[in-house]
């Protein structure tokens, strides 16, 4: 295991770094009061966490399987480990609400005391949740409790090695602990990268990333992250399973796939191994204006289907380039009006050079106006830093969450305005709707919105509703409940639309095989 400045905590009802918590920006502050109004809410003491219900006995289990200083029932640590961080998590915790609490944390080191972990569970009638960087938006992270006799948040992180570096084939494999930024620093050490920067990239794991099909702001250029695993274990209730032995196979279908997005439901990660690049020698961000969100997304169609994409591609519509959301360092700032895209492009030099004369071309030939290095600078300087916008804005009343999706080229405006739509029906006025493209492919791409509203009187049940009406929406018009937040239960009772109940059987069948006393996140994707 790796000691790292990232083994720090996030805020309990807030997200991220508790240093980086602030107020609302002046500027912001303005824009907030003008179209919403300012409810100031004060900060909720910390609630009283249930008393754990594991028995004498499961605990001695547990404490055999990693020793006694790795299972910890205390208030903190448990409190810690209470739901990932949608804002109805953070609203939660905030108010008080902390019913969610597993009963213990438990700390395994490698595979083996996983599966003895399990094996205490099975006895015990133990529900487990898997858990990596706590950055879960859709509620992947709470066991349904009925029918255990009690829950037990499988925490991974002393699972945090760099296991094995194959720099001939590209390869590296590593444990599913490790966050973001130490996976990172183990490969540089190397000159490898995994470039996989989600806006969670500073909390989440790797086994998180893999859990949940985790896509990253340099998808384009490096792929989404289920795209980089070339092999993984995983220990189930039944058995380990170990996957991936060659680059490709033809070996019936790809047992990966059932792991990769499982969401901790099907078995626990424990390696992974993952494809890896270079670190690049040079990186360049720029800036493009177009007159439309449409002309925008044609453009980045273009490049996707000449198989000229550059490593970053990142689309703002009109609303949220007139914010400036896409720069939360400088929310309220003058716009200039219509869309602005960010490009990025990484690699040798040779490669960055001609990629971005390639891109240049096109970009300029569907109407792109270039504006330069800052505003590609100035997103990547503050990518990271959304969610903590999120915080500042519910301290003063306002209601901020995301949610996501993906769908075809030819369904994306149809798709965007019925999720527009949907939101501002259910929430009402004032509610602003912003968009974003981030992830693109030759036949379709993501949507991303972000949703501001008056949190009211009732946030967690408002917001609930809305997400509901969005989803059936989503799903009425053909496009995934989901492209990279996962199920989780929060989407759950939308699957069936997606996958039809003959794949909902197909997902159960699996579920009772690795995990016959559904142990493994219970109430979580199936």
């Amino acid at each position: 295991m790796v000691p790292s400045e990232h083994d720090r905590e996030m805020h309990p009802t807030r997200w991220g770094d508790p240093a980086q918590a602030g107020p609302l920006p002046e500027a912001a502050r303005g824009l907030v009061e003008l179209a919403f109004g300012l409810d100031e809410q004060p900060a909720t003491a910390p609630g009283p966490l249930p008393p754990p219900t594991l028995t004498a006995a499961a605990l001695a289990a547990l404490r055999a399987a990693v020793g006694n200083e790795h299972v910890l029932t205390d208030d903190e640590t448990r409190r810690l480990r209470t739901r990932g961080k949608s804002t109805p998590d953070l609203l939660l915790a905030r108010r008080g609400d902390l019913g969610d609490a597993p009963d213990a944390v438990v700390r395994p080191d490698g595979e083996a005391e996983v599966a003895a972990v399990l094996a205490a569970a099975r006895e015990h009638r133990l529900a487990v949740v898997p858990f990596g960087g706590g950055t879960a938006v859709t509620g992947g992270l709470v066991a349904a409790r009925e029918g255990f006799a009690g829950v037990v948040s499988l925490d991974l992180v002393r699972m945090k090695r760099l296991l094995a570096v194959d720099e001939e084939s590209m390869t590296a494999t590593l444990e599913p602990g490790l966050r973001g930024p130490e996976a990172e620093a183990l490969l540089a050490e190397h000159g490898l990268t995994l470039g996989h920067l989600p806006q969670s990239f500073e909390y989440a794991s790797l086994g998180g990333f893999a859990a949940t099909r985790s896509s990253g702001q340099a998808s384009a250029g490096y792929g989404r992250f289920d795209a980089m695993v070339q092999a993984l274990v995983a220990v189930t209730p039944t058995g380990t399973l170990r996957l991936g032995r060659a680059p490709a196979s033809a070996a019936g279908p790809d047992l990966r796939q059932l792991l990769l997005g499982s969401e901790g439901a099907f078995g626990v990660i424990t390696e992974l191994t993952l494809r890896v690049r270079r670190v690049p020698e040079v990186s360049a961000y720029d800036g493009w204006r177009f007159a439309s969100f449409a002309e925008g997304a044609a453009a980045m169609r273009s490049l996707a289907q000449a198989q000229l994409l550059p490593t970053v591609l990142r689309l703002s519509d009109e609303t949220e380039t007139s914010l400036n959301l896409a720069h939360p360092e400088r929310v309220g700032a003058d716009g200039e009006g219509g869309c602005l895209l960010v490009c990025g492009v990484e690699g040798d030099a040779s490669f960055v050079a001609g990629r971005q004369l390639a891109v240049h071309e096109r970009l300029s030939a569907a109407g792109g106006v270039p504006l330069g290095a800052e505003p590609g600078e100035s997103w990547r300087e503050g990518r990271f830093r959304a969610p903590y916008l999120r915080d500042a804005m519910l301290d003063v009343g306002v209601l901020v969450e995301t949610l996501e999706t993906a769908t075809w080229w030819s369904r994306v405006d149809e798709v965007a305005d019925a999720v527009r739509g949907a939101l501002t029906a259910a929430l009402g006025d004032p509610t602003l709707v912003l968009c974003h493209v981030s992830h693109v492919y030759e036949t379709g791409c993501s949507l991303y919105f972000t949703v501001a509203t008056r949190a009211g009187e009732t946030p967690v049940e408002t917001w609930r509703a809305a997400k509901a009406a969005t989803l059936d929406a989503i799903a009425a018009h053909g496009a995934t409940i989901t492209h990279h937040h996962a199920v989780g239960a929060d989407h759950r009772p939308w699957l069936g639309a997606e996958i039809g109940e003959t794949g909902l059987r197909v997902l159960r069948a699996v579920k009772a095989e690795l995990d016959p006393d559904g142990l493994l996140n219970p109430g979580v994707l199936v």
